[in-house]
């Protein structure tokens, strides 16, 4: 087996592994709002990796930024919208349905990405934009009721860690993309639909 196809076929299997850890697993502090600066830092940088459907949704951003050579700045937006959801949600600004839309923006994302079609960078600006209201707005469950310094340090750390993370796996993508075939995006796309897939029945089916 080459390089490329095991790295494919590991990212695909971690994918996999993600979809079947709960939802419930969304909070690093043990369901207690960070309460220093640090505390509040960590959470921010943990709370994307630990949770399935945002760390999917992480690399649907990438993937289709590096394959769809989109410009490496798009990340930022949905990165900066959800700063703006985490915002809303501790400012008591309802949006209501928030981790159903979240499942949503995973579907979505994914059928996009698995189609194999290049799209016009403004559906993918929307759809960056509309979703990282609604994960930042679920990120913001977590530091609901903190102070001013751990609110900060939670948002910056949100911030560093999915820019980070998103701009990372567009470089590669794009660095890579000449020499993989054409399925295997779509083999991406389709392991961010089934997380999304799960994600939309933990919601819909208490207890699943």
């Amino acid at each position: 087996m080459s390089f490329h196809p095991l790295r494919r076929t590991i990212l695909l299997a971690a994918l996999l592994l993600l979809g079947t850890v709960p939802a419930s697993a969304h909070h690093l502090m043990g369901g207690k709002a960070p309460s220093t600066f640090l505390e509040g830092l960590l959470s921010g940088l943990g709370h994307p990796l630990i949770g399935p459907d945002h760390l999917a949704f992480l690399l649907a951003v990438g993937v289709a930024t590096g394959v769809g050579g989109l410009n490496p700045a798009l990340p930022a937006l949905f990165v900066a919208a959800s700063g703006i959801g985490v915002v809303l949600h501790v400012n008591a600004v309802n949006l209501p349905g928030a981790e159903l839309a979240v499942a949503a923006s995973l579907l979505l994302a994914g059928v996009l990405i698995a189609r194999g079609r290049t799209l016009p960078a403004m559906i993918w600006s929307a759809l960056f934009g509309v979703a990282g209201l609604f994960h930042g707005y679920a990120f913001g469950e977590s530091i609901f009721g903190a102070e001013t310094s751990p609110l900060g340090a939670y948002v910056l750390g949100l911030v560093v860690i999915q820019g980070a993370v998103t701009i990372a796996i567009a470089l590669v993508a794009r660095r890579v993309g000449a020499g993989v075939s054409e399925l295997a995006p779509r083999l991406v796309g389709a392991a961010i639909v089934g997380v999304g897939f799960a994600a939309l029945i933990g919601q819909l089916v208490p207890g699943a």
